[in-house]
């Protein structure tokens, strides 16, 4: 699975050279304390690094164009410390490639009533500052997420972290493949979409495999590393009798370890994130990757049913959101309803296609379903 602390997200503090060097040193020195704590607090996946203080357009420029040629940088936050004059963030905002959170903060908590001064004043302008900032955006019309509150508050820094998550997965998504084994469902409307423009959109390169290459990588598999994959599935699985025993159902089991053995070189040899498989194509395969299916999303991959490189996709950036957090998320279908008054329900399946990290129990149970997929 994607290790998050592999992302960075720029902490970019904005000024002006206006104050002087003494006012500026201090600006550098409370950033510095904030990118500290940001950094120590478990509820930041990612590094949060911090950037020198934008004072000018070159510099304010070359952060930009750094960030745009970073490939570990995952976004940017941005907050004004002092007032830092909007115009000079034009060029730099508008050659910007990564998502942005304004941060709408400031240094200190409380208002110095007994000492405030004009030194003070000119130092902590964030009321300003960042009114300003937040203009050109919406002057530029740039998208970006605002996050309003004192930094220190556990609520600004959940709200940041969930920004960070999602800019994570939205990196994740520029650099993954998706693998569609076959094509979508025949005559099914939701699984259609343009692949052009979820490339243009999301970067999402959406491609198709033929079940053949599957199958090769399958037939490669040897019996050996077949049971040895069977012992893990048996530590992390329920086994009806008969499928600890020679027959079709243990037969049927080593056939699902086989597949996931050879989806899996094929993912990684093709730097994927998500795939795809349809039960209208199987030739080559014995059976439906279920128990594959199932292990293949528990190690983070995303997968739609049926052709779905939508679904697979958008599971893949859940899984990365959701990487470190407790409880987990999985494809799913609305199968069908329960409709008795005050309890009212909707069931949600889709064969033996769903992620382990969403049951309750301990091991989840391979029984009947198995036989079922290889009938």
């Amino acid at each position: 699975m994607v290790n998050l602390k592999n992302y960075e997200i720029w902490f970019i503090v904005g000024s002006q050279d206006l104050y002087g060097e003494e006012t500026l040193r201090q600006v550098a020195k409370n950033a510095g304390v904030m990118a500290e704590e940001f950094a120590r607090d478990p509820v930041f996946p990612a590094k949060i690094v911090l950037k020198p203080v934008a004072i000018n357009p070159a510099g304010i420029r070359k952060l930009f164009e750094e960030a745009a040629a970073a490939p570990a940088c995952a976004g940017i936050i941005t907050w004004m410390h002092t007032f830092s004059p909007s115009k000079m963030w034009i060029q730099g905002l508008a050659i910007n490639t990564k998502p942005i959170l304004h941060l709408h903060t400031q240094f200190n908590r409380d208002i110095p009533w007994s000492t405030i001064d004009m030194d003070f004043m000119n130092l902590n302008q964030s009321a300003h500052g960042d009114r300003e900032h937040g203009y050109i955006y919406a002057r530029m019309g740039l998208p970006r997420k605002v996050v309003a509150g004192f930094w220190q508050d556990a609520e600004v820094r959940r709200r940041m972290s969930v920004w960070v998550r999602a800019a994570c997965a939205r990196s994740d998504g520029w650099t993954s493949t998706v693998v569609r084994i076959g094509d979508n469902m025949r005559e099914v409307a939701v699984t259609e979409g343009d692949k052009v423009e979820a490339q243009v959109k999301f970067g999402w390169q959406v491609n198709t495999w033929g079940v053949g290459d599957v199958a090769a990588l399958y037939n490669k598999v040897s019996d050996a590393d077949a049971e040895k994959l069977v012992k893990e599935y048996e530590k992390a699985y329920e086994f009806a009798p008969d499928l600890k025993q020679k027959g079709a159902g243990r037969t049927a089991v080593l056939e699902q370890a086989k597949i996931e053995i050879a989806l899996k070189k094929l993912l990684e040899n093709e730097n994927a994130g998500a795939f795809t498989t349809t039960f209208q194509d199987l030739h080559g395969l014995t059976q439906l990757p279920g128990l594959a299916a199932q292990r293949l999303m528990e190690q983070g991959y995303g997968f739609g049913a049926e052709g779905d490189w939508k679904q697979s996709m958008l599971l893949r950036a859940a899984k990365v959101m959701a990487q470190g957090l407790p409880g987990g998320v999985s494809f799913m279908e609305d199968y069908t309803y329960h409709m008795e008054p005050g309890n009212e329900s909707a069931l949600g399946a889709h064969m033996l296609e769903v992620c382990p990290t969403i049951a309750e129990r301990g091991k989840s149970r391979a029984s009947k379903c198995i036989r079922w997929a290889n009938s």
